[in-house]
This record gives C-alpha cells, structure tokens and sequence, in this order.
C-alpha cells in the first residue's frame, strides 16, 4: 500500500493572453515543467474571474471572450519547485503565484 507524501502544490493565475516566446504562456510553462521532471501539471480554463484590475472576464457575455482566467497547478517537492519558479514563471511577466504543502497519494492500477 503507497503512503502519503508531504509534496508542494504551485498555483499560476495568469490570462489566456500572457505568452512566453510566441506560445500561451500555459503551454510554455507545462512543456518546461516536463522537461524539468517535474511530477505533474495540469491547465485549467476559468469561467470567470478577475484580477487586480478590476475587469471582470467571462465567456457569458455573447461576444467572443477575451482573456479567460487560467490557472496552471503543478506539483513536486519544495526544491524543484522552487527551482522551477526561479527559472521559467519570472517569464510570465503579470501573474499571481501561490504556493502550498499538500499530502499525496498515487493510485495506480
């Protein structure tokens, strides 16, 4: 039976409008993560949201939205978290960064 392990959880708030070298910044930031060796990303899509400057987006309105919230997780230990960080989410430019400690458990079959 697989314990659980104390891991970091990172958190990137940013738009679907930031990019890093011509690519969505997402994208960027999960294919560093894989060649980094980093245990796992994952990209989600918001509904809706905002952020510091106060203008609501959402994908209600009827025209096309612009800019959705996404926010990418990834997880490993403190040290290459940090590693992480220091070296590719600088590259974002306006985003918020979070950090916290999580327990994990892999299920596999």
């Amino acid at each position: 039976m697989t314990s659980w392990t104390d891991l970091v959880r990172l958190r990137i708030y940013t738009g679907e409008s930031a990019r890093i070298d011509g690519l969505p910044a997402y994208e960027h930031i999960v294919r560093a993560a894989h060649a980094a060796g980093l245990a796992g990303a994952t990209v989600l899509r918001g509904m809706m949201g905002f952020s510091g400057h106060s203008e609501i987006h959402t994908a209600k309105i009827l025209r096309l939205a612009e800019d959705l919230p996404i926010l990418i997780e990834i997880i490993d230990s403190m040290e290459k978290i940090e590693a992480f960080c220091d070296s590719e989410v600088v590259r974002i430019g306006l985003c918020l960064v979070t950090r916290d400690c999580v327990q994990v458990k892999v299920y596999r079959v």
